[in-house]
């Protein structure tokens, strides 16, 4: 079941248009700071797919377009065999999902812990800088649905 708090204003939920954008911001940073991870040569499809949640967030994207991309990035994720690869697109792929839900955001954030885990790094530094680039006002949100859906585990 979908956590509440994270259905927009306009659609009957508590979450205001600028934390949606926080969210979104957050996803895409969490995304990005795992793309080098992807391999030698990172498929253009999720940078456009990083680009398209970008100009979203600035009011410059569909809601459609977001999809569009999420959906061109998970089929990126399809067409690999690499598992740290497999995990970068998923992170793009929700991040930009993060337009038409804002809980994508959270799968942004744990598709790249599991990435960083598959490339043999720190998930434990990871989530720390994914935490640290939280703003103040979705903070709680965040770590209180992550603890929920216990995406703490990886």
């Amino acid at each position: 079941m979908r956590d509440k708090r994270f259905i927009a204003e306009h659609r009957g939920g508590p979450l205001k248009k600028e934390e949606h954008y926080q969210l979104m911001e957050w996803a895409a940073n969490c995304s990005e700071h795992v793309l080098h991870l992807f391999g030698e040569k990172i498929d253009e499809r999720l940078i456009n797919a990083l680009n398209v949640a970008r100009r979203w967030r600035r009011g410059n994207a569909s809601v459609g377009e977001a999809r569009e991309v999420s959906v061109a990035a998970h089929r990126v994720a399809r067409e690999s065999s690499n598992p740290t690869a497999i995990s970068v697109a998923r992170s793009a792929g929700h991040a930009v999902a993060t337009a038409h839900m804002a809980d994508h955001s959270l799968g942004a954030a744990w598709y790249a812990l599991k990435a960083v885990k598959n490339a043999g790094k720190s998930v434990d530094e990871e989530r720390k800088w994914q935490d640290e680039q939280l703003p103040l006002e979705i903070k709680e949100l965040v770590l209180t649905a992550r603890e929920a859906k216990k995406f703490s585990e990886i």
